[in-house]
């Protein structure tokens, strides 16, 4: 409990720089994942922090919270006069997530606190959650080693004739045996939440509005993403993308899976990703700019020429890796234009993958923490594809 009201505090005293140096007079938190970040708990409410002193935490619900800092509010109307008996001053220039909190919402926040002016401070914060504390990469290694114990169990999962939907319930059901938290949260918009995405045979040539690496058509035009009902037939291949949200701070791991047997090109694209990872392993480490990570694999893409089929095929990722962290998707983003420069502390996720028409997908995700020498790779399972 200490070691976490550490973190707390000092990610509060991070987050008041960045007041500090964007010259407002407050912030205002409301997104679940940041209240979280910051006070180790989620509620309805308003989360305000001054460029100095504790947070003040306005809550609508719950009702009871043991926290000194909390009081309750049915609306944020009644924060002025709260903040006056306070002997606090009303800020004038207000920071707030803007890419978390409606239009709506918004406005009135802006009239109830007196026309103040409004900045978004939603990109410094993911900023600053980018570069984890040993704390919270302590975290995403407890949960890849919870991810490789639930994906060495696959193979004694599945029976044949069974449909990838079957499948995916078996792993689904371990997965919270183990102690997934039974979601995992995305940033921004066509991100919607599930607990992982398994993708077979031809299935994984649909594309999806959801801007996930591969799509999938899902079993209803409500999520039309992931498994779909196909029957796991021989010659198909089988990816696996569950989540690893075994801890609040999660891990991001894909494997592959040929049912009986597979054409020599799966074998070949799949061998293909894995010697990307390889490559990119060995000269990765802080100080390397994301930008060219995309670009070396791309390259070796190009000379064994699978580029129709790299990252998709009808509609092609533009990354090949990203942040995680809170989020399955954080900073920074590993596309070819990036000029985001990976840092001692984050973790990434990496996914060269392929898809490969009437076979369907092949390819490996692997989670790293960068260190200032080098890559740390902590999610351990098999790499290559094993036969169910």
């Amino acid at each position: 409990m200490y070691e976490q009201k550490k973190e707390q505090t000092l990610r509060q005293k991070r987050v008041q720089q960045s007041i500090i140096t964007l010259q407002a007079d407050a912030c205002i938190i409301t997104s679940p994942v940041n209240q979280y970040w910051l006070c180790g708990f989620i509620f309805d409410g308003y989360l305000l922090l001054y460029p100095e002193g504790e947070a003040l935490l306005f809550v609508r619900r719950p009702v009871g919270i043991p926290d000194e800092r909390v009081t309750e509010i049915r609306k944020p109307e009644q924060i002025p006069s709260l903040l006056r008996s306070a002997g606090l001053p009303l800020p004038r220039r207000l920071l707030l997530e803007a890419d978390q909190l409606t239009f709506s919402n918004a406005t009135r926040l802006q009239a109830a606190l007196e026309m103040t002016e409004l900045v978004s401070i939603s990109g410094e914060l993911r900023r600053l959650r980018a570069v984890k504390s040993a704390y919270e990469l302590k975290q995403i290694r407890e949960s890849a080693r919870v991810h490789q114990q639930v994906y060495e169990l696959i193979p004694s999962l599945y029976r044949k004739g069974m449909t990838d939907m079957e499948l995916q319930i078996e792993i689904e059901r371990q997965m919270r045996l183990h102690g997934s938290v039974g979601i995992f949260r995305s940033f921004g918009e066509n991100m919607d939440i599930f607990m992982g995405s398994m993708l077979a045979g031809d299935n994984a040539q649909t594309a999806s509005p959801f801007d996930y690496a591969l799509g999938g058509g899902g079993i209803s035009p409500l999520l039309p993403l992931g498994a779909n009902g196909t029957k796991l037939l021989p010659g198909m291949t089988l990816m696996v993308d569950m989540a690893g949200n075994y801890r609040p701070w999660m891990d991001d791991m894909s494997r592959t899976f040929v049912i009986e047997e597979a054409p020599d090109i799966a074998w070949e694209a799949h061998q293909l990703s894995i010697d990307i990872a390889r490559v990119i392993e060995q000269s990765t480490r802080a100080g390397t700019p994301c930008a060219s990570l995309c670009l070396l694999a791309e390259e070796m893409v190009q000379e064994r020429g699978l580029q129709p089929y790299f990252m998709g095929t009808s509609q092609q990722a533009k990354f090949i890796g990203h942040g995680v962290g809170l989020e399955i998707n954080e900073p920074p983003v590993l596309t070819p234009r990036s000029k985001e420069i990976l840092e001692t502390g984050m973790a990434i996720a990496v996914e060269p993958k392929f898809v490969l028409p009437g076979i369907g997908a092949v390819g490996i995700e692997n989670s790293y923490i960068v260190q200032a020498d080098a890559l740390e790779k902590i999610t351990l399972c098999e790499e290559g594809m094993i036969v169910l």
